[in-house]
């Protein structure tokens, strides 16, 4: 494909990014229909596959971009101050760095290795706090429907 550039080559990759982690969401929520029925079992009403597919595809898009943003943030951030040779680098490196990823191939001046670090601490938050959302969300799904109480 000699007709593609640099950067429809890298937003392709991106796509095929986007579909796996949504293939990825696909196969997890695939699942639940096991675990619903061992869950209906046990009492809980079974919900359709499907709404459920929908929504964690959806929810882990939303994760994912506001992970990027965050990632991209601390990427101009580096290439701001010089930290990183280009852009392009800076958002490899922050991306790796923050997913605690950590190839070595591509790492930080001295002076600014404890920046990395505190970048790896905060994806590493980040994912968990997206971890323990969607728990909640899950939770929140599985809960029985209930009425509020009207009030009089």
């Amino acid at each position: 494909m000699w007709w593609v550039t640099r950067t429809d080559s890298m937003l392709l990759r991106l796509v095929a990014a986007w579909c796996l982690m949504a293939l990825c969401v696909v196969a997890h929520a695939a699942a639940m229909p096991v675990l619903l029925r061992w869950l209906q079992r046990s009492g809980v009403p079974a919900r359709p596959l499907w709404p459920w597919t929908k929504l964690f595809v959806h929810l882990a898009s939303a994760v994912v971009l506001v992970h990027l943003a965050e990632i991209a943030a601390w990427a101009f951030f580096y290439a701001w101050q010089r930290a990183m040779p280009d852009v392009s680098s800076a958002l490899y490196f922050s991306a790796v760095t923050y997913t605690t990823t950590g190839y070595g191939d591509l790492v930080l001046a001295p002076e600014w290795r404890l920046v990395g670090a505190v970048e790896a601490l905060t994806g590493i938050l980040m994912c968990g706090w997206s971890t323990a959302f969607f728990v909640a969300v899950v939770g929140r799904s599985l809960a029985p429907q209930t009425q509020p109480p009207s009030v009089s």
